[in-house]
């Protein structure tokens, strides 16, 4: 009860710091009908970032990266409904796969050539995370796609690729977090797992002295990336005067923890 008033403080006291810039986006709905989740568009120099926002019952997000003549998919739908309208989205743009990314997310990519961060096949294989997917299983049962089996590519954390034309760099995550990366791509996007929002985070992000830090170094972080936009496995799109919005809210929140050190709950 405690550790809620001190987030509902936090979120009193910066109320008025925050202010959305304003945002070019196109609607998917010229490219496909959505019925479940809601595509958008966003042009950028040298490609097109398409966001995928799920609606699904873990606020999930997923990406497309357009370059020229491929795309980059990244974090594919968990769900059954959200993954065949991805799919179809993927197959109305016209334009081969050269790389599927999952960062934090397994998802129903099927045969898709998987690409992850150095460390996470074995960390998906491991207890935490199966043991994660099997609690998602027996509550959604057959809601849930099936998941990819196949190897997958890893990637060294700080060597940069080229996919569809465009730099993805590969930095570590979260120090408190699953072994994901932060990954900086066309120098315009920064994504992590959970994206900024001027709104009440996740627990999982802040129940913790430690958890609340790695969260405040890697919004400041991303901050000092020079991205442009800020998107994220849960939340999709967030602009820059979101990301400061939500570093001030973690800053206020430290505050408030230290000052209550018996707010553990």
């Amino acid at each position: 009860m405690k550790y809620l008033l001190l987030t509902l403080a936090a979120v009193t006291i910066l109320a008025g710091c925050g202010n959305k810039g304003s945002q070019t986006a196109t609607r998917g709905a010229d490219i496909l009908d959505s019925v479940v989740g809601e595509f958008v568009t966003y042009n950028l120099d040298s490609f097109t970032l398409h966001v995928y926002n799920t609606r699904d019952a873990m606020r999930n997000s997923s990406y497309i990266i357009e370059g020229d003549d491929s795309l980059v998919v990244m974090e594919y739908p968990l769900f059954r409904v959200n993954a065949a309208e991805f799919a179809a989205y993927i197959e109305r743009i016209g334009k081969p796969i050269a790389v599927d990314i999952t960062d934090y997310h397994l998802g129903g990519s099927g045969t898709l050539p998987l690409t992850m961060p150095e460390g996470m096949p074995a960390f998906i294989k491991g207890p935490v995370y199966s043991g994660m997917m099997q609690a998602f299983a027996k509550e959604y049962g057959e809601d849930l796609v099936e998941l990819p089996t196949q190897p997958a590519v890893e990637v060294p954390f700080g060597q940069p690729r080229l996919w569809a034309g465009v730099t993805f760099l590969f930095e570590h995550g979260p120090a408190t977090d699953f072994p994901g990366a932060s990954i900086i791509i066309g120098s315009q996007i920064y994504y992590t797992h959970w994206a900024p929002t001027e709104a009440h985070v996740s627990p999982h992000q802040v129940g913790s002295e430690a958890a609340l830090d790695a969260q405040l170094t890697e919004a400041r972080k991303a901050l000092d990336s020079g991205a442009r936009f800020f998107i994220g496995g849960h939340g999709g799109l967030a602009d820059k005067a979101t990301l400061e919005f939500h570093i001030a809210y973690l800053t206020k929140l430290k505050e408030l923890r230290a000052s209550q050190p018996d707010a553990t709950h």
